[in-house]
């Protein structure tokens, strides 16, 4: 192993973006999530399941012949692209991270790679930002999620509620890139379904009554209220406001209004509620709940698999790659998250670096049955929840 120089050549590391050294004692991967906002019910426990990942990797001693990975966290708040920047700039130019795993909401997202990870050549894996934009975004190829497009679950969302029979929806959506994306997408496969959406309104974050909202949208007569907004800002509010008023009974939901923040809030006033979120069924997923609950990750908000994904492929990257240097680690993301090479599912990652410090070839399945397609595209697959007994309750995967 070697160890850092300091002076000048910190101040060198720093400029270029890169580390100048293949091994080193140590190195940081950055997690910039939004601890303080809408979702900070949610981002502990993904940020506990991207160290998951990091802590498996230092247990095996694999990791570029006993380099220790630390992670370093920073906030993004969800919502203020100008904080998330200057969070993940500190994570680039003061902790010199080798990848980011982030961020979370989409408007966040695109502000950090379009400012931080494509300037400075670091790859930022997201495990949550779903907008469709994001698939178009000029990122030099240096932006990935391991969470499928909202495309695809406007998609779904569309097909489970035309299949019980919902014939028309009233249409809230918080009012930036990801409610929006969201709600074109689930209104365009809701009406090409044969559904009927009576009226489609965004709403802000951080009001204290939302009255006036449900109001507008009760009026309309629709047999159903689709909320795509966050589970701790003003989805949850326009939840509130229905209950109390008794405007509507029958809530459809987006991915980032799941959360037992939502169940513990209403309990039985929301029973029958049904949404999608991330996620799968399969044998490696049920290996990464029991990894998370002996951890102590003990929520069943979505993006846990997700995160711990995109934390195994920066980790599996750069073992490919024999090295830190960031250019490298990007160039084999692709080639360790798809075939060919051996399967590798969760709590397997020192079978994975041993495979790659010997030359050989890994795809990487993890939690989520991650396969990349396109530009850095999640293929992914979304539960089918519903509030059952006030608490969510998977009824499939699709």
């Amino acid at each position: 192993m070697k160890t850092f120089l300091i002076g000048t050549a910190i101040a060198a590391l720093a400029s270029s973006g890169a580390l100048a050294e293949s091994h080193a004692d140590s190195a940081n991967i950055g997690i910039v999530l939004g601890f303080t906002g809408p979702i900070e019910s949610l981002t502990p426990d993904m940020a506990s399941s991207a160290q998951l990942a990091i802590a498996e990797a230092n247990a095996s001693g694999l990791f570029l012949d006993g380099t220790t990975l630390a992670a370093i966290r920073a906030d993004s708040t969800c919502i203020d692209a100008g904080a998330a920047t200057a969070a993940a700039e500190r994570l680039v130019t003061s902790d010199n991270v080798i990848g980011i795993v982030g961020a979370d909401c989409s408007g966040v997202t695109t502000a950090i790679a379009s400012n931080v990870a494509v300037p400075n050549g670091v790859v930022l894996i997201s495990p949550s930002a779903t907008s469709p934009a994001l698939s178009s975004i000029e990122d030099n190829d240096l932006f990935f999620r391991t969470a499928p497009s909202d495309a695809r679950q406007g998609q779904i969302l569309a097909d489970i509620v035309t299949e019980r029979g919902i014939d028309s929806v009233a249409i809230t959506y918080t009012n930036n890139d990801y409610g929006l994306g969201l709600a074109d997408a689930f209104q365009a496969a809701f009406e090409a379904a044969g559904g009927t959406v009576e009226i489609v309104a965004a709403h802000e974050d951080g009001k204290g009554d939302y009255s006036a909202e449900v109001g507008a949208l009760a009026a309309v007569g629709a047999d159903a209220l689709a909320v795509l907004g966050y589970v701790d800002q003003g989805g949850r509010g326009i939840i509130q406001s229905s209950v109390d008023t008794g405007a509507f009974d029958t809530f459809i939901l987006g991915d980032g209004m799941i959360g037992e923040s939502l169940t513990e809030a209403f309990g039985p006033d929301i029973e029958g509620t049904f949404g999608t979120a991330p996620g799968s069924d399969s044998e490696g997923f049920a290996v990464f709940e029991t990894m998370a609950r002996e951890d102590n990750i003990t929520g069943d908000g979505p993006y846990r698999g997700e995160s711990y994904d995109a934390a195994s492929l920066i980790i599996l990257a750069a073992q490919a790659a024999g090295s830190l240097d960031r250019g490298d680690i990007q160039a084999n993301i692709l080639n360790v998250a798809n075939a060919p090479g051996e399967p590798i599912g969760p709590g397997e990652l020192a079978k994975a670096l041993e495979i790659l410090a010997n030359g050989g070839e890994i795809d990487f399945v993890g939690a989520t049955g991650v396969e990349l397609i396109g530009p850095g595209e999640a293929a992914g697959s979304y539960r089918e929840l519903e509030v059952i007994d006030g608490a969510f309750q998977t009824l499939g995967v699709r």
